[in-house]
């Protein structure tokens, strides 16, 4: 290969797209990820000596960093072409490391997007290895290693074995911890409303009571029902009037183009995609999709906090725009400005690389998670160079005659649908009568509602990662594997789409803000952020950050080493005696939640589940059954993943019987299987028993209204109906809108 050039990317797939644009005097490689790293058995970092990093390369890894070295070695020129962000640049610097190549034959190049024109322009103007970008991804990494590293030995010592502790994943923890302990302590208060049906020019209308003596009334004005049968009998009999009729015109901005977080949010919200599978979906459409002609990567960078859009993409979506829907659609490109003091302006939105790459053009190339997504984006990104929907908007105020009750009505018409063509919101229509003011109109119908003001709702991965935004927690790169990691490590699982905490979640997280609250304090964690960014700037060294919070981090963790004692962390004392040996029983709490347990153990192994609010002992209920394998009774017991029916005999007789599983109707997809409750790693969800010839699944617990056996269906679409958050029940199909 004496006289070819080496390209070197991360990954296989965009090793496959490239060589596609590059002639034969280039080879195209990929180094498959990170080649060197810290080491996992020990800490790998030299605390006495700077906090000097000790690399080493994987087993795994040992031989494709031969083979690479050895083409590197006859290279002409080597490039190194990883995607432009802190672990991009610190592969590339770990490959120049491992190769010690002569400066001279080292490039770097960069590009937003892979495809044809931005690679050759790259190759033109490359650049030196950017060792500020470099030092911050050693920083983090060391710092998250010495966190880590320290910490979740210290975790099983004093918690239980195979948990764990991080910068990031601890906060992440503690917002959702704390989210949960406002549901546990809120105190729902009872409210009433007062709607009404008017009719005008046989028009039938909604409205509802907005002002009494001409102030407009609070959420909870009205506080019982007895205030509201009050109300009720001062409008008995009333005549009603128009008293005002106002009409304006409103403009609505298209949204920016997406952020990695944004991306996040819409694709949990409106497809149901986690972060992690929004990620790994975006990195496929980056990397490059086999079109026909070629692979080419469909989308720009996707870890980015930037709303750029390159000069060519805004050119590109407005002439589409102006060939596909007129020229009222675009008047002048839209340029967006992120909010956050830290994005990388340098750096673009994410984008589709062609404009004229419509979804429905390249859907036959894609699967159908990848067009969901790609969609999403191409919808959001043509959307923002739209021009602004105008909606003509009407509010009606209605005068109770002789009382001093006025209701409103709100109304409104799109005008002009402008971006909404394209990505559509949930913006609706209300359409009013054609009324003036002093006009007459007829009640049809007073309705008193009663209301109760609802808990804050649970984080759901889309609401998380807008509060780690918010927060400053993290960036891009980190939010999907640290909402993956919490749920992996067992601290937090899903329930109907929304994040709830473990029980060991609540001893950890306490554990820590009171032990160690520099760890989880959500303003140190931020400024560490904003630390490492200045790093990658070249404004700050990285060691005197890492030294400045080794230091009191280690002599506290030495503190509590002697301090804490297992017992007193993790047992509780009961009034309960043990059945069997006569011993106390103690409530333990374990990996997989809190449990009765003799203290005599490992003589007596006994234990007993715990239920109720109180923590109350749950004596097992006795089935009438007997265990076939050794004629002891039946008894229901609740493990880690739910109830089940096992022998009493427990744990000399480890019989448990295979339940069938509660059903919730027919599966609409097959008609033949039936909707069952399933539990992953990840949550609970409901889907259909034939799998895997049928796949349907649902996130949200189908409704069956009560003295019937099938689920609801959506009157719009056909789909089932599952239930949402505050009491809603909305339909299952995430294209449709419906909900109640």
């Amino acid at each position: 290969m004496k006289g070819k050039n080496l390209v070197i990317v991360e990954s296989p797939t965009k090793a496959k797209t490239i060589s596609k644009f590059l002639g034969s005097e280039y080879k195209i490689e990929s180094s498959f990820g990170h080649i060197r790293d810290l080491p996992k058995s020990k800490l790998g970092v030299d605390v006495e000596h700077n906090f000097e990093p000790q690399y080493v390369i994987p087993t795994k890894s040992r031989q494709r960093a031969n083979e690479l070295k050895k083409l590197a070695d006859k290279a002409q020129t080597i490039y190194f072409a990883t995607d432009e962000d802190r672990e991009g640049e610190a592969i590339s610097w770990h490959l120049v490391n491992i190769f010690k190549t002569p400066q001279d034959k080292v490039k770097r190049i960069v590009f937003h997007e892979i495809t044809e024109e931005a690679i050759k322009e790259a190759l033109k103007n490359p650049r030196t290895l950017d060792l500020n970008l470099v030092d911050a991804q050693q920083a983090r990494r060391v710092l998250d290693r010495l966190v880590g590293y320290q910490l979740s030995p210290f975790l099983w010592k004093k918690v239980a074995r195979g948990l764990s502790a991080g910068r990031v994943q601890s906060v992440a923890v503690r917002l959702i911890v704390e989210r949960e302990r406002e549901i546990q302590a809120f105190k729902p208060e009872e409210y009433w409303s007062i709607e009404s049906i008017f009719e005008a020019q046989g028009t039938k209308f909604e409205s509802k009571l907005h002002k009494i003596k001409d102030q407009v009334i609070d959420k909870l004005e009205i506080k019982n029902q007895a205030q509201a049968e009050n109300i009720i009998k001062d409008l008995t009999g009333a005549k009603y009037q128009i008293e005002k009729v106002e009409k304006r015109q409103t403009k609505k901005r298209p949204l920016p183009p997406f952020t990695t977080s944004t991306l996040q949010q819409a694709a949990n919200a409106r497809l149901g995609f986690s972060a992690k599978q929004t990620m790994m979906l975006a990195q496929q459409l980056y990397e490059g999709i086999e079109l026909g002609s070629g692979g080419v990567g469909l989308i720009t960078y996707m870890r980015t906090d930037s709303l750029n859009l390159a000069q060519k993409f805004l050119d590109e979506a407005g002439n589409y725009i102006k060939d596909k829907f007129g020229n009222n659609y675009h008047d002048e490109p839209k340029r967006y400005k992120a909010k956050s003091k830290l994005a990388q302006e340098a750096h673009e939105a994410i984008r589709p690389t062609l404009a004229e790459n419509a979804p429905e053009k390249i859907k036959p190339h894609l699967n159908e998670r990848q067009f969901k997504l790609y969609q999403l984006i191409w919808q959001r990104a043509i959307a923002s160079q739209m021009a602004d929907a105008i909606t003509d908007n009407t509010t009606v105020d209605i005068k109770a005659a002789d009382t001093v009750y006025t209701f409103r009505s709100t109304g409104s018409v799109i005008k002009f649908d402008g971006f909404l063509k394209v990505y559509p919101t949930n913006t609706k229509e209300n359409i009013l009568p054609d009324v003036e003011e002093k006009d007459q109109v007829n009640l049809v119908e007073l309705k008193p509602e009663q209301h109760f003001t609802q808990p804050p709702a649970r984080y759901s991965e889309a609401t998380l990662v807008k509060a780690l935004e918010e927060y400053g927690i993290g960036r891009p790169s980190t939010y999907a594997p640290t909402i993956s990691t919490v749920q992996d490590r067992g601290y937090v699982e899903k329930e109907d789409k929304r994040l709830k905490p473990t029980d060991i979640a609540y001893l950890v997280n306490d554990l820590l803000v009171e032990h160690f609250p520099e760890i989880v304090d959500y303003k140190f964690t931020a400024n560490m952020e904003d630390d490492l960014d200045e790093i990658a700037e070249g404004k700050k060294k990285w060691q005197p950050i890492i030294h400045e919070f080794w230091g009191p981090f280690k002599t506290n963790l030495d503190k509590k080493e002697l301090e804490l004692d297992k017992k007193k962390l993790t047992e509780e004392k009961t009034d309960e005696v043990c059945e069997k040996c006569g011993k106390p029983m103690v409530i333990k709490i374990g990996r997989y939640g809190k449990f009765l347990a003799c203290t005599g153990y490992p003589d007596c192994k006994n234990t007993k589940q715990l239920g109720g609010e109180g923590n109350e002992p749950q004596t097992p209920e006795v089935t009438g059954e007997t265990c076939p394998d050794c004629g002891k009774p039946l008894v229901k017991r609740r493990g880690r993943f739910g109830e089940f029916v096992g022998c009493s005999g427990y744990p000399d007789c480890k019989y448990i019987k295979k339940e069938a599983a509660q059903t919730f109707g027919t599966c609409p997809k097959c008609g033949k299987g039936k909707i069952v409750g399933k539990r992953s790693r990840r949550g609970f969800f409901y889907a259909c028993d034939q799998y895997p010839e049928c796949k349907n699944a649902l996130w949200g617990k189908p409704h069956i209204k009560e003295g019937k056996t099938e689920p609801e269906t959506c009157p719009d679409c056909g789909a089932i109906l599952v239930e949402g958050g505050k009491d809603a029940i909305k339909c299952s199909n995430k294209d449709c809108s419906y909900k109640e």
